[in-house]
C-alpha cells in the first residue's frame, strides 16, 4: 500500500477525498464506504460516547465528490437505552449526496448469555489476493489500489458467494478510528466481492447501505462474508458478515440495481 495515509483529509469543515476514496468507476467521486466511514464518524460524535453505534443505514442519492463533503448529524431521540440520529452528506454546493438514520444502544453488563455456534475463520490460512477484477471506469489512483487484501482458503475469484480479509487505510491522519468505523469501507464491497456474472454482461451498483454491529472490535483486518442474490426485474441483495478472528462483528445489506446493458 503506497500514497496517502487516509480516505480524506479535513479543510475547515470540509472532508476531502484522497485517492483511496476515489471509486472504481467515476474519476472524481468517492467510493460509498469511506463517506459511510465519515457519517458513522458523525453520528457518534453527535450522541457522545454513552451509547454504542449498532446501526446505520445509509441512503445514496447521488455520486459523492472527490473535492469536497460537509457531513452534518443531530440527535432525533435520546432515551435511556436507546438513541437515533440523523445525518447528510452534501457537496460543496449545497446539493444532497446522501442522507442516513443511525440507532444508539447504551451497553449492560447481563454476565453470561448462551451464544451461537460459529465458523472462525485465521487470516493466516489466506493467501494474497486484489480486490476487484476486469476494467474499471478509469486508470487513476482508486480505493482497491490502496486496500490489502487475503483471499481465504479455499476461495476463488469466480462467481457467487465469496470470502475476502481486507485492510484498510484509516478515515483521517491521526484519528482513531471507531470499532463501527472500522466496519464501514469493507461494508460497501459485499456487492463487488460477490457477484453472480462479469461486469461486461450484468452492471450492479447499489443504492443503500444498512450495517447492524453487534460487537466491537478493534482489528485492522476484517474478513467479509458475501453473497449476492440477483433477480429478472433489476433488483438484488447483497448480504455480507463482517468478522474479525474472533467471530461475527457485523452484518451488512446492500440494495442492488442491476442492468444488463452494463455500467
Amino acid at each position: 500500500m503506497s500514497g496517502p495515509v487516509s480516505f480524506f483529509v479535513e479543510r475547515d469543515g470540509v472532508f476531502v477525498g484522497q485517492d483511496p476514496a476515489r471509486g472504481p468507476w467515476l474519476p472524481d467521486y468517492c467510493h460509498a464506504g469511506p463517506v459511510t466511514g465519515l457519517v458513522a464518524r458523525a453520528v457518534e460524535r453527535a450522541l457522545g460516547g454513552d451509547k454504542v453505534l449498532t446501526r446505520l443505514t445509509v441512503d445514496l442519492h447521488r455520486p459523492v465528490p472527490m473535492a469536497g463533503i460537509r457531513v452534518r448529524a443531530q440527535v432525533a431521540r435520546d432515551g435511556r437505552r436507546v438513541a437515533t440520529a440523523t445525518a447528510t452528506v452534501t457537496d460543496l454546493d449545497d446539493r444532497l449526496c446522501a442522507s442516513a438514520s443511525s440507532m444508539h444502544v447504551a451497553e449492560e453488563d447481563i454476565g453470561p448469555v448462551p451464544t451461537a455456534p460459529v465458523a472462525r475463520l485465521a487470516r493466516a490460512d489466506a493467501v494474497p489476493g486484489r480486490i476487484g477484477s476486469g476494467k474499471m471506469g478509469h486508470d487513476l489512483p482508486m480505493f482497491g489500489h490502496f486496500v490489502e487484501v487475503a483471499i481465504a482458503a479455499g476461495e476463488g475469484r469466480g462467481r457467487g458467494p465469496a470470502t475476502m480479509w481486507m485492510r484498510t487505510p484509516p478515515l483521517l491522519p491521526d484519528d482513531e478510528p471507531s470499532s463501527f468505523q472500522r466496519l464501514c469501507p469493507l461494508a460497501d464491497c459485499g456487492n463487488g466481492i460477490s457477484s453472480n456474472a462479469p461486469l461486461d454482461q450484468i452492471g450492479f451498483v447499489n443504492s443503500d447501505i444498512t450495517i447492524v454491529a453487534h460487537r466491537r472490535t478493534q482489528s485492522d483486518w476484517l474478513v467479509s462474508r458475501a453473497i449476492s442474490h440477483w433477480h429478472e426485474t433489476g433488483v438484488g441483495l447483497a448480504r455480507a458478515e463482517i468478522s474479525d478472528e474472533d467471530g461475527p462483528v457485523a452484518s451488512v445489506l446492500q440494495t442492488v440495481l442491476l442492468s444488463p446493458t452494463g455500467r
